[in-house]
């Protein structure tokens, strides 16, 4: 039998009250979550990496620009594309940034800027590696990695590979948002 000890109630004036909790605030600052139509997964912004690339995904989930978009473009052990206003690949948020081009492996979990042909052309698309994609790297700018459920992305729903991996009915970001430095419990629990 397990003996059960309670705790004097009559604690001394020297008793050492417990740590605080640490947080690393800036680690939060480069957190973003995303809540789709299949559950939410969180995403780690690797400024290390690129730092335009992760400052254009910021900007934009402050803007709420990517709350409603579609996941118009999902090739079943390739990649899952976001971002585009149109949910068609075309569209923008209406200007283009440069490539920043990095030395990570676009192994599963890696999110990077969509882009056009010109290498200068990312603007508000991007996707998340779902298998091991080496002839990505060095071409397209890797700015984070999803840290936890990706077992969500895999349940996106799936693309016709003979249609480039088009979506009919896509799955959705119903709320992709970011804690922020003034409001930072705030924007973690609604």
């Amino acid at each position: 039998m397990v003996e059960q000890r309670t705790r004097s109630s009559n604690l001394s004036s020297s008793t050492i009250p417990p740590k605080p909790i640490e947080m690393n605030l800036d680690g939060l600052r480069n957190m973003v979550w995303v809540e789709t139509t299949q559950g939410n997964f969180k995403i780690r912004l690797r400024p290390d990496w690129a730092d335009n690339h992760t400052r254009q995904i910021r900007k934009l989930v402050h803007e709420g620009f990517y709350n409603g978009l579609t996941f118009h473009r999902v090739l079943d052990g390739f990649m899952a594309q976001t971002g585009c206003p149109r949910g068609d690949g075309t569209g923008t948020c209406g200007y283009l940034i440069n490539e920043e081009f990095n030395d990570t492996d676009h192994v599963e979990g890696i999110c990077s800027m969509a882009r056009g042909q010109d290498p200068n052309s990312a603007s508000s698309q991007w996707f998340i590696v779902t298998s091991h994609s080496p002839h990505l790297n060095k071409q397209y700018t890797a700015w984070g990695q999803v840290i936890e459920g990706m077992d969500v992305v895999h349940k996106l729903k799936k693309g016709n590979p003979q249609d480039n991996g088009k979506v009919e009915k896509p799955d959705r970001i119903t709320r992709m948002y970011m804690a922020d430095g003034n409001n930072l419990i705030g924007s973690i629990i609604r």
